[in-house]
């Protein structure tokens, strides 16, 4: 994906001119949390589409460029996918995607050789959302349990999700291991609006380990096997420090991916996911 960046300078004037800064990095859920695992040094290989055009090849060589080993096809009929991301001037954004031709990803375009035992897959939960990739993400989550990898699911869209709804969600999405939401998401899947602790307890019910940021709350974490709720604080940011909020949900998967796949204590690797979070809000764009 392709984000072309509006910053607004003021509220959004409806059916009027709203000035503002505008930008196009590279983007989307998974390429961004696969951009940020590599710079945590880990080995992050890419699946996806992109157009046959200038949009596709850059965004393919800047993944590259920043570590990632990508395994990209190529649809001519559709053009790389775009969101425009309006960030309003506290920080926060709102999406309007075009997935283009990230609908052309099929289960026969899943590197069937890289899915080995001891690996771990993560999934974009629009792969899921969304019809025209729904096969591939749940062929890939069948593939890496058949061959023995761990998995998790980044639920990615409380909206999306609730017009599909949560039954359907998780009846595709099986039993992976680890499911990672935020608090919206979290409370659609449960029906669970005012507690997120008492939300994220109730998915374990569906996975063995769940995880739900609560942005500046922090973020919470519930482990099936052990019965145990954890908490840890967000980091702390200074005034004027919050720029935007594109990313934060995946730098913080990646963090805490990379940390937890490291054996790191699970206080320790909530803490990393935290702190990649801090650092892309503190800049434009999702990326490293």
């Amino acid at each position: 994906m392709v984000d072309v960046l509006a910053q607004l300078s003021g509220p959004l004037v409806a059916a009027s001119d709203s000035p503002g800064r505008i930008s196009m990095r590279g983007g989307g859920s998974a390429a961004n949390t696969a951009c940020w695992l590599a710079a945590t040094g880990s080995d992050a290989l890419f699946v996806g589409c992109v157009g046959d055009d200038l949009p596709g090849r850059e965004a393919a060589e800047a993944l590259r460029a920043t570590g990632v080993r990508t395994m990209l096809k190529v649809d001519p009929a559709r053009a790389t996918g775009t969101v425009v991301v309006l960030v309003d001037p506290a920080g926060e954004r709102t999406m309007v995607p075009d997935p283009g031709a990230n609908c052309a990803l099929t289960p026969m375009d899943l590197p069937r050789a890289e899915f080995q035992p001891g690996r771990h897959l993560h999934l974009s939960g629009y792969t899921i959302l969304n019809p025209d990739t729904r096969a591939a993400g749940m062929a890939a989550l069948d593939l890496a349990h058949r061959r023995g990898m761990t998995t998790s699911v980044d639920v990615a869209s409380a909206g999306p999700l609730a017009a599909v709804g949560p039954e359907r969600f998780l009846d595709w999405i099986g039993n992976p291991f680890m499911l990672i939401a935020n608090r919206d998401e979290a409370a659609v899947l449960t029906g669970i609006d005012d507690d997120p602790v008492a939300a994220t307890r109730a998915l374990t019910e569906l996975c063995d380990q769940v995880v739900v940021k609560l942005g500046a709350d922090g973020v919470v974490r519930h482990d099936a096997l052990f019965d145990r709720t954890i908490r840890v604080p967000a980091e702390q940011l200074g005034p004027g420090e919050l720029v935007d909020t594109t990313g934060a949900g995946d730098a913080f998967a990646a963090g805490y991916l990379a940390a937890w796949m490291r054996d790191a204590d699970p206080e320790e690797a909530l803490a990393a996911g935290c702190r990649l979070a801090a650092r892309v809000i503190r800049k434009v764009g999702g990326r490293p």
